[in-house]
């Protein structure tokens, strides 16, 4: 994967960092860490930007992002009913739960997709319901790129720091990565044995 990405951005350049976050986003397995971070050290060589490189992979970022928004819109919430009612022990809340948590992205929605930007995995898994809420397109944009802009900017700065050190970065990341999914893995088998129905 990685080689894939390093590919990419050098063929590419700026086209392949955007490209690169779209399908970041469409396709969460693809890390955008590793991507905004490989752009930070080709900043680092004098191979790009770092304005240009974080404007494009925030473009990048949003348009990806659009992708489960429509599929947010055009589903709405309430056909997941019946899903939520015979599966609520694996996803762990009930309906009562998911109508509080509607209501909550009704009054708060734009704080949430903004915060969201900064969380491995609700950056992506936050648009769906920003489109059942039918947050509306102009300000799920704006959050959306509000938010990326500046962990873009963190993750390609990061880049650029570490850019001499990053063969000893590698050495850490991966027991890390590994570590926080487990404990990830953890907190819902957890929340699976745990969980009761309301009423």
């Amino acid at each position: 994967m990685t080689d894939f990405i390093v590919h990419l951005i050098a063929r590419g350049g700026y086209a392949g960092i955007f490209l690169l976050m779209v399908l970041e986003n469409v396709f969460p397995p693809i890390p955008s860490e590793v991507i905004m971070g490989l752009g930070g050290i080709a900043v680092e060589q004098g191979e790009m930007s770092f304005v240009p490189l974080v404007l494009w992979g925030t473009i990048g970022t949003t348009i990806g992002n659009y992708f489960w928004y429509w599929i947010g819109r055009r589903t709405g919430y309430q056909r997941f009913r019946p899903f939520v009612e015979r599966y609520g022990r694996v996803l762990t809340l009930d309906w009562h739960e998911v109508e509080k948590l509607h209501r909550f992205f009704l009054s708060h929605g734009h704080w949430v997709i903004f915060a969201a930007r900064f969380m491995p995995t609700g950056r992506t898994l936050i648009s769906i319901p920003a489109g059942m809420a039918r947050i509306p397109f102009w300000e799920f944009t704006l959050w959306t790129f509000a938010g990326s802009a500046i962990w873009n900017s963190v993750l390609a700065g990061a880049g650029v720091f570490l850019s001499h050190n990053f063969h000893q970065l590698q050495d850490y990341v991966g027991p890390v990565a590994l570590a926080v999914m487990a404990g990830m893995v953890g907190w819902y088998l957890w929340r699976v044995f745990t969980w009761k129905p309301r009423g």
